[in-house]
């Protein structure tokens, strides 16, 4: 005699678990051409990027490239003076060694930091305003 109970429907078809994949969430990071020092840094990316003015983003500049003092900083996106460039609230006007190029293997990045467990806190804890949160990460995956 059989039993009729739970189906299990395994192995997971690959079309409903498809891998994650960098390029299928925006913002992402992008490679750096040159990094103008200031009151405020303008970077300068070697695509066009996806940011947005309020977006938080992170440098990541190997010693080759100078600027080693802009390593790991954090700033929020202020302008988007082009395409390829964007200004964020770093202060690198004193004691910043200038921007050089190199042909190292590890190239500098502006990456987005953030998730979506972010977004405005108040006494209550963290709420959703909307929904899109500034620094979270957009799905756009064509599947």
């Amino acid at each position: 005699m059989t039993s009729v109970g739970t189906v299990i429907s395994y192995p997971i078809p690959p079309y409903s678990n498809v891998p994650i994949q960098a390029n299928f969430y925006e913002p992402s990071q992008f490679f750096i051409s040159t990094v103008s020092l200031g009151q405020v840094t303008t970077v300068t990316t070697t695509v066009n990027h996806n940011y947005f003015v309020g977006q938080l983003v992170r440098l990541l500049i190997p010693p080759q490239f100078g600027c080693v003092q802009l390593n790991q900083q954090t700033g929020y996106v202020l302008s988007i003076p082009a395409a390829n460039q964007v200004t964020v609230t770093i202060n690198s006007s004193q004691n910043v060694d200038a921007f050089k190029t190199s042909t190292a293997a590890t190239q500098p990045q502006i990456v987005a930091v953030g998730d979506i467990n972010t977004g405005v806190t108040n006494s209550n804890g963290p709420f959703n305003e909307s929904t899109f949160i500034p620094g979270s990460f957009i799905n756009i995956s064509p599947v």
